[in-house]
């Protein structure tokens, strides 16, 4: 094969690519809706935004089931034990196998809502998610993190800061591919 011709092929190839990157057919890929059944019911039972909810998930877990991190976290949502046991407690449910993806999208969308009535805003609920509700309070009362007491202008947690960059990276994503699924 002649210079000429393996140049023309290489062009071909970048172009190819670059097409297929843009396109909805890889963004959906990269972007799925696993689990749509129990995104979709739990979602709109705690009056969640389904893209919100798939965001969390593939920042969390990548849509693997069985995955525990090293804090012990389980499941699609990343659930803590201490968290499963008090929604357990909450909704009445017995026997809970977290690595159930109803039952972990139930308890992480329960969570998502508790968070969601006690701080209000996304970006908060985003962060306590990730930092913890009792981290994301105090920040907001030190004028070094918040400059208004109802703002996180900066998050002292690099981990928690990466966190909500990402879910809000995948979430615009989810919301140009799949449109406004807002509550």
């Amino acid at each position: 094969m002649n210079k000429k011709v393996k140049i023309m092929l290489f062009i071909i190839i970048v172009l190819l690519g670059a097409f297929l990157y843009k396109s909805e057919v890889v963004h959906r890929f990269i972007y799925p809706q696993k689990y749509s059944e129990y995104v979709g019911k739990y979602s709109k039972e705690y009056d969640l935004d389904e893209n919100l909810v798939y965001s969390i998930i593939k920042v969390e877990s990548k849509f693997n089931c069985k995955v525990v991190s090293k804090r012990n976290a389980k499941g699609l949502m990343q659930i803590m034990d201490i968290t499963s046991d008090w929604a357990s407690g909450e909704l009445d449910m017995e026997n809970v196998d977290i690595y159930d993806p109803e039952t972990n999208i139930k308890i992480g969308c329960w969570y998502l809502r508790k968070l969601f009535d006690e701080f209000g805003k996304e970006d908060l609920v985003i962060a306590a998610y990730n930092g913890g509700s009792g981290n994301v309070k105090k920040w907001l009362q030190d004028g070094e993190y918040s400059k208004d007491g109802e703002n996180l202008h900066k998050i002292p947690f690099l981990q928690t800061s990466k966190y909500v960059e990402k879910v809000k990276k995948a979430h615009e994503m989810y919301t140009e591919i799949y449109g406004n699924k807002a509550k």
